[in-house]
């Protein structure tokens, strides 16, 4: 079967992105990626067949945002919080809390966000966490890029694992 998503990666080794597998052959076709992974099976074209990609490497590398400035999800900051809330540990009825709550003045930054349960984001209201003894297991960070991957792919595919270890 050929796989309906690629994994993009910069000229660095980077990962970036997930693309659908048209996007990745259209990359190929100009000429600005090279398939690193491939699947037994072959795309055909009119003049000319492709192997089915896995993995594509862009041949230049082109500058990537911070992942800092990436748009904040609530997909994507559950799976840098391990889908569970950082007061209790429960794993159900997941919320957003502001560490530093909004009427207070906090942002929604990657530093002041984490996932809290109902029960706790409740409870801990528009409070500081020093007032109502509360404080997140892990401190608020800014996730590393495998999170964005994550949130793209339910499950990742074995052909991706050698380039997201270090990610």
């Amino acid at each position: 079967m050929i796989p309906q998503h690629v994994l993009v990666l910069n000229a660095s080794y980077e990962p970036i992105n997930v693309c659908s597998i048209r996007r990745a052959v259209v990359l190929l076709l100009k000429e600005k990626a090279e398939i690193l992974e491939h699947g037994p099976r072959a795309i055909r074209g009119v003049t000319r067949d492709f192997p089915s990609p896995h993995v594509i490497r862009l041949v230049h590398r082109v500058r990537v945002p911070r992942y800092e400035a990436r748009r904040m999800s609530r997909r994507a900051l559950f799976a840098r919080d391990g889908h569970e809330c950082q007061y209790c540990g429960s794993r159900s009825r997941l919320t957003v809390d502001h560490v530093v709550p909004r009427s207070r003045g906090g942002d929604s930054s990657w530093m002041n966000v984490v996932t809290s349960c109902a029960p706790c984001n409740a409870r801990k209201g528009d409070a500081l966490c020093d007032e109502v003894h509360m404080y997140p297991r892990v401190t608020p960070h800014t996730p590393h890029p495998g999170v964005f991957i994550d949130v793209a792919m339910a499950r990742r595919p074995a052909a991706w694992s050698p380039y997201l270890i270090a990610a």
